[in-house]
């Protein structure tokens, strides 16, 4: 047999190959992060653990130089290197912002912050940690119309809602930004755009860390929760990971403690929280794969979509399930339909004999086999419904991937989000299949 061609040597290939696609690229060398480096270490942070790199999936991320062990600390960064609006107030802008009437939101003052220190390029002493936030981002607010029109319907709404947030809170500051005037030579219709503050809206939206700070008189009664944390926030999500991440109030730094141990060379996380993908999309611009909190959502248009329209009882029926809060977040999962959504199904299906026993459903009981049947088959017929939504949505999105190549980012980012939605259908259609057959 020849050198390499055995089974253990195919084994090891495999190994390498995976570990190589998981495997990131270190990017400590280039000129940003050097300069990075350089501004933290002059506000006391070093980092032994962690350099910057990049990764296959994932792209820019924080890689481990050693191994880390179980509840070590990982990050531990001072508070001379956040961005707060203790900062806000200690800078130029502080005495616009304590006289300006009615008090403005932190996060106005936040966004404020980042366009005037964006604006003032290599004078600001913030540069450092401007140069490597994003250019832009893909949360659905800055997606282009005929990419947000391709969103399932929930997220689809969402997504305007989120867009029509944003443009009142540009048009509502404008104002404040026109009391600005003084401190620029340019005008600050064209320093603080509606594109400029949608930057800033979103740099704090999707990068910020939660922070508790004092209620000030300065500031509106919205809560002051959110900080700016530069390198920190270089670490990318995974729900698979736990850390825990507060402020210490004894040493005065953000400290993030890692819950499971990590090989050198290898990406760390942390975890944004247990959310699905629509609300990654939503709030942080990026779709996770494996994600086991994803699911696909049941509005109550598509649970009636299968039921008969001769049913005299349905208006109470969709009445009760609302009164009972059974009528949001009915998903099909991993694991099927959701406990939610068959529950309200068998509720939605009971005859009208058995209509008097809509309490014991609610609370799981059997009401009857035929029930359970006719719930499990419009439970089945849904989920087929939203595999052919899928499949005629993805094929869209491939075709207008070929015509417009200047969409192919925020498509791809679509067609990841119905790809896995589409395998968690496929799943569930197999989990109802083998229900079914139990009562055959």
């Amino acid at each position: 047999m020849k050198k390499g061609r055995g089974r253990t040597s195919r084994i090891r290939r495999r190994k390498l190959f995976r570990s190589s696609e998981s495997r990131g690229v270190n990017e400590s060398y280039k000129p940003e992060f050097i300069e990075l480096k350089r501004w933290l270490k002059n506000r006391k942070f070093e980092d032994p653990n962690l350099i910057p790199a990049r990764f296959p999936g994932t792209g820019r991320g924080l890689m481990s130089k050693t191994s880390l062990r179980e509840g070590q600390v990982i990050i531990s960064l001072p508070e001379s290197c956040l961005l707060t609006t203790d900062t806000v107030m200690r800078s130029y802008l502080g005495v616009y912002v304590a006289k300006w009437q009615p008090p403005p939101s932190p996060l106005l003052a936040l966004c404020t912050f980042l366009v005037a220190e964006k604006h003032a390029g290599t004078r600001s002493p913030w540069k450092p940690y401007l140069e490597i936030l994003p250019k832009a981002y893909t949360c659905p607010v800055c997606l282009e119309p005929e990419v947000v029109n391709l969103l399932p319907k929930p997220l689809k709404a969402k997504a305007r809602e989120q867009r029509i947030r944003v443009q009142e809170f540009f048009t509502s500051s404008r104002d404040f930004f026109s009391s600005l005037q003084p401190l620029f030579s340019e005008a600050v219709e064209n320093i603080f755009s509606y594109s400029a503050l949608l930057w800033a809206w979103c740099t704090v939206n999707t990068r910020a860390v939660y922070m508790k700070l004092g209620r000030r008189q300065c500031f509106s009664a919205e809560p002051d929760i959110c900080a700016l944390a530069p390198y920190l926030d270089l670490l990318n999500h995974s729900p698979d990971v736990q850390v825990k991440a507060a402020f210490n109030e004894e040493t005065r730094c953000y400290e993030i403690r890692t819950a499971s141990s990590c090989r050198p060379h290898e990406e760390v996380f942390i975890c944004y929280g247990p959310h699905d993908n629509q609300r990654l999309l939503l709030e942080y611009g990026f779709v996770s794969t494996r994600n086991p909190h994803a699911c696909v959502y049941v509005s109550k248009d598509i649970l009636v979509k299968y039921l008969p329209s001769t049913d005299k009882q349905m208006n109470k029926k969709i009445s009760i399930l609302k009164d009972h809060g059974f009528i949001e977040n009915l998903t099909f999962g991993w694991d099927g339909p959701s406990w939610r959504l068959l529950t309200a199904l068998k509720l939605l299906c009971l005859e009208a004999s058995e209509f008097t026993c809509w309490k014991k459903v609610l609370l799981g009981e059997i009401i009857s086999d035929t029930n359970e049947k006719t719930s499990l088959d419009i439970a089945q017929k849904i989920c087929h419904y939203f595999i052919e939504e899928t499949n005629a949505v993805l094929q869209k999105v491939s075709h207008m991937k070929d015509e417009d190549v200047a969409l192919v980012n925020q498509l791809t980012l679509v067609e990841t989000l119905w790809i896995e939605e589409l395998k968690i259908l496929q799943t569930s259609a197999e989990l109802l299949h083998n229900l079914q057959t139990a009562f055959m």
